[in-house]
């Protein structure tokens, strides 16, 4: 599969619209994993792309770099367009060529567009096609068309003049079609006048084209009817697996899949066969992943997404919400309180609104504002917050008009008011205040106050940040271990490596004892 570097992509835009200054001079300073100063080298832009792949762009050229930085292969009058990995597409003027992402030139740079797969590359010259086979290392004409594009699945999809489309990879690429998608990563949707069908990576039919109606669902899997019966099929690599057949009416209502019998509500579908086969079903509401079950006789149950029970059906609710740690929020007439997984009502229906329970602690909404309670209903942080967060690590996010507050557990704030503040994917705190940024750890510990422009952690103990143009890095202390000096750093952790560029008028720069950086003068901007 492909992987997409967006971020890369940002960076390339900028350098095509904004070229590097000439007169400084550049210096990138390479630092060991412990910011030992190992080695500096030459002037450029050097741009990391996946996992070990190393591109330097200065002036009009660019170079692929080994794992000492030293450039192996050059080329003249260059920019760096894209990178999909293994391709990299550059471009010469107006006009485009491509290069494995080993350095080896696949394609000549005179084509007007190249779009890449894994395993290909499309390339447009006016309305002629071409394909570059990374297997057969052979580049072939396609023909002309109004226009192709690469599917999900490694496929060309073409279409002519006409408005007719066709697949000139396929093992059929005369035939026309009426129309072809991909909604899915595996397989393509073709319709032609006999009907539906579908059609594999090598470009065969696996579901021969007579079906009436067919609809994606997720992945590979499709729900199609045909004449009377319905249809659940997973398209596989050499056929499509029919795993659920009927006669009897299955219908998509409100994001569920259910199938009626004689008339009534019998099962509610999955996409591969049934979830759930019971009778007595009035309806069915979807709630994030799970289900509301009613029941003509004024019952309701939660269903989970492997079709068990979470809550039993329950005559107490008639809406249950997703819970945890036992607990479920539950809307008794106009109110909300929690039952546990057998019905019974735990806590009494008291509250505007209910979140899960975390950590013991689970936010309500009382008389319009958020506070918190334990597990016995008792109120350990009173309702005056206007959005409450769950609890992690003992800290929950909560909202008092403009500001945003972390507390802890007992309600006791442990920052200064931000105007917002976000959890992180390893857990850290981003806090922003005036529109600069600081960082407080998982335990609520503040690192820095919002004082930056950037800040991001980039592993154990090292914090990247930025403040105006100047990069540098902290540890979780505060401490710097580079200073807010350099113009661009970069991570290089496939190579273990920390990369940072300097631009200075003139080398001035100490050393200290064993290549730690000692003293720093800028005179270019007095950072």
């Amino acid at each position: 599969m492909k992987k997409n570097y967006p971020i890369c992509f940002l960076l390339f835009a900028v350098l095509w619209l904004s070229p590097f200054p000439e007169s400084r001079a550049q210096t990138w300073e390479v630092f060991d994993s412990d910011f030992n100063l190992e080695k500096k080298i030459s002037s450029g832009n050097i741009f990391l792309l996946g996992n070990s792949l190393r591109i330097n762009v200065w002036e009009n050229d660019l170079s692929f770099l080994d794992p000492e930085y030293n450039s192996f292969v050059r080329i003249d009058s260059a920019r760096l367009y894209q990178y999909l990995e293994p391709w990299i597409v550059i471009k010469n003027g107006d006009t485009f060529g491509a290069f494995h992402e080993y350095g080896e030139q696949v394609l000549e740079s005179e084509y007007d567009e190249i779009t890449t797969f894994y395993t290909h590359l499309l390339a447009r010259k006016g309305t002629d096609y071409y394909v570059y086979d990374r297997g057969k290392r052979t580049t072939e004409s396609i023909g002309s068309f109004a226009n192709a594009r690469i599917a999900k699945n490694g496929q060309v999809i073409a279409q002519h003049a006409d408005g007719s489309f066709a697949l000139p990879l396929s093992q059929m690429p005369e035939r026309r079609f009426l129309a072809l998608t991909d909604p899915a990563p595996d397989v393509i949707l073709a319709r032609e006048a006999t009907g539906y069908g579908l059609i594999n990576r090598e470009g065969s039919y696996i579901l021969e084209p007579i079906i009436d109606e067919i609809s994606h669902l997720e992945e590979n899997h499709f729900f199609a009817k045909n004449n009377r019966e319905y249809l659940l099929i997973n398209a596989l690599s050499t056929d499509a697996d029919i795993r659920y057949n009927s006669f009897h009416r299955i219908s998509i209502e409100e994001g569920v899949m259910v199938e009626y019998i004689h008339g009534k509500l019998r099962r509610i579908m999955k996409k591969d066969g049934i979830l759930l086969d019971i009778v007595g079903m009035d309806s069915v509401r979807k709630i994030d992943a799970y289900y509301n079950v009613h029941f003509r006789d004024a019952t309701t149950g939660l269903l989970n997404p492997e079709g068990k029970w979470e809550v039993r059906p329950t005559s107490v609710a008639r809406q249950l919400l997703p819970g945890n740690q036992g607990l479920y929020g539950a809307r008794i007439g106009g109110r909300y309180g929690y039952v546990d997984a057998a019905g019974n009502t735990v806590i009494d229906a008291q509250y505007d609104e209910v979140r899960p329970f975390s950590e013991g602690m689970a936010a309500v909404k009382l008389d319009g504002k958020w506070g918190y309670i334990d597990r016995a209903n008792a109120l350990i942080v009173p309702c005056t917050y206007d959005a409450a967060g769950s609890f992690s690590q003992g800290i929950a996010i909560v909202a008092e008009g403009e500001d945003r507050h972390l507390i802890g557990r007992n309600g006791e704030r442990l920052l200064e008011t931000c105007d917002r503040i976000s959890r992180t994917q390893d857990g850290y705190y981003l806090l922003e205040k005036n529109g600069l940024l600081g960082l407080a750890r998982p335990d609520g510990q503040l690192i820095c106050s919002p004082q930056f422009d950037e800040i991001r952690p980039e592993g154990p103990n090292r914090i990247l940040i930025r403040k105006e143009s100047n990069y540098g890095i902290m540890r979780e202390d505060g401490d710097f271990v580079l200073p807010l000096y350099y113009s661009r750093i970069l991570f290089d952790k496939d190579n273990q490596k920390i990369l940072a560029k300097s631009e200075t008028d003139e080398a001035d720069l100490d050393e200290a004892d064993g290549g730690k950086k000692k003293k720093r003068r800028r005179k270019a901007t007095g950072a």
